[in-house]
């Protein structure tokens, strides 16, 4: 208490701002790694808060998904810790499924964010050892400013917080519908036409399917080397064949294992315009974060001509789009699948443990900061990071409330004996 004191005397109008002592954590982000670090610290008996931008959890899920969009990995890989998926969900839940599991996963550990709340900044006090969480609360058109002191700060805005848009010649010159595949629902608004889909990852491969489900006419730009693995091997999940034998075998043979089984499988892809990179897809995963993608469709119709693959942009113009191998097609829409990339540079002033990209070093970091989902390893690697991050502070926790009863006992013994 006599830091807060402290704390506050830094800041002459402090006390004129709307501000609250959090009796432990914040988290920030309700998404899938912020439920879960809520879920296991709530187990740990440790209170938080959750602050969160948008008006519902899951936000990304819920509102920047397309229609047709299951888990890429079975789902007892996707669960969060606590509480599995119902017995009667398919092995890959939809998008409605998954968000149905979030839901019941928050009113089950009883886990209530503050919703149209976004964090503006963030700084570790060194004075008071408390951490200042400064936020923006919107309700309608009224604004309000907050600030939360906290001891632990809890980074769970995860991996795609943001939208990447790339700056391409001409774009702004195009004159049809552009947008980023988080805002692309159906391909059904796009039937009959001519669509660029600027990316060839996972979200790429699926919208590229999905407008050829709708009878519209897609091109995918593949502009560097791509791993396309096949979702299930012989009638099992590559992701658990992999992580089988990621138990015995080392990363290198396990990818050249994974290539041969693929190779039979897929066949020779690059005769269709997919390159495959010189590093392994587990290998390239995790020295520089780049997800194989999981083949539910789209290469058949890649094969059978109904997705063209093309190469990279050269330049835009009017209701045109030029290649780098000089061939030019007539286009009516364009799709951004370009990706996400993390929002945390933003507001958090800090320079030690995350890097300038918004990737942390690991899960804990100095002065009682940690990170959530940003491991790259999906749902199980935040449920992982989430399990470990509620031990270390319950740890602490514990400890601190055991020193505080026997220091309160201690008192309440000497007052009598001055009776």
């Amino acid at each position: 208490m006599e830091n807060l004191f402290r704390l506050a005397d830094q800041d002459q109008g402090f006390f004129q701002r709307k501000w609250t002592l959090v009796n432990g954590p914040v988290i920030v982000g309700a998404g899938p790694s912020g439920l879960a670090t809520a879920a296991c610290l709530r187990e740990q008996g440790v209170p938080y808060v959750v602050l969160e931008r948008a008006e519902c959890i899951a936000s990304l899920w819920q509102k920047r998904t397309y229609d047709r969009l299951k888990l890429h990995l079975p789902k007892q890989f996707c669960q969060l810790p606590k509480m599995p998926f119902p017995e009667d969900f398919p092995e890959y839940p939809t998008k409605r499924q998954f968000i149905e599991y979030l839901e019941s996963y928050a009113k089950h550990f009883d886990i209530n964010p503050k919703f149209n709340e976004c964090v503006q900044s963030a700084r570790y006090d060194e004075t008071s050892g408390f951490w200042r969480v400064k936020t923006v609360v919107t309700s309608g058109s009224n604004r309000t400013e907050f600030e939360y002191i906290c001891r632990w700060l809890v980074v769970a805005t995860g991996e795609n917080a943001e939208r990447v848009v790339p700056d391409i010649e001409g774009l702004a010159e195009f004159g049809g519908e552009i947008i980023h595949a988080c805002d692309y629902k159906s391909g059904e608004k796009f039937q009959g036409k001519k669509v660029l889909v600027v990316g060839c990852g996972n979200s790429g491969m699926e919208v590229s399917l999905d407008l050829c489900n709708h009878n519209a006419s897609p091109s995918m730009v593949v502009r560097s080397s791509v791993h396309v693995l096949p979702r299930e091997i012989f009638g099992k999940s590559t992701y658990e064949l992999a992580f089988f034998m990621l138990k015995w075998l080392p990363i290198w043979l396990v990818d050249k294992l994974m290539l041969i089984l693929t190779w039979l499988v897929l066949g020779n892809v690059e005769k269709y315009g997919l390159k495959r990179p010189s590093i392994g897809p587990l290998e390239l995963k995790n020295t520089r974060g780049k997800t194989p993608v999981l083949d539910i469709g789209a290469l058949e119709k890649i094969k059978s001509g109904d997705i063209n693959v093309v190469p990279g942009i050269k330049r835009f113009s009017s209701g045109e789009v030029e290649l780098l191998n000089g061939e030019k097609l007539d286009i009516d829409s364009v799709i951004l699948a370009t990706g996400y990339r993390s929002n945390v540079p933003s507001w958090l002033q800090e320079g030690e443990f995350f890097s300038k990209n918004g990737f942390p070093n690991g899960w804990k970091g100095n002065g009682g900061l940690y990170a959530v989902g940003f491991t790259r390893r999906g749902l199980s690697g935040a449920s992982s990071d989430a399990m470990s991050i509620a031990k270390d502070i319950g740890m602490v926790w514990k400890q601190e409330t055991k020193q505080h009863k026997k220091r309160t006992i201690a008192c309440h013994r000497r007052c009598i004996s001055q009776f």
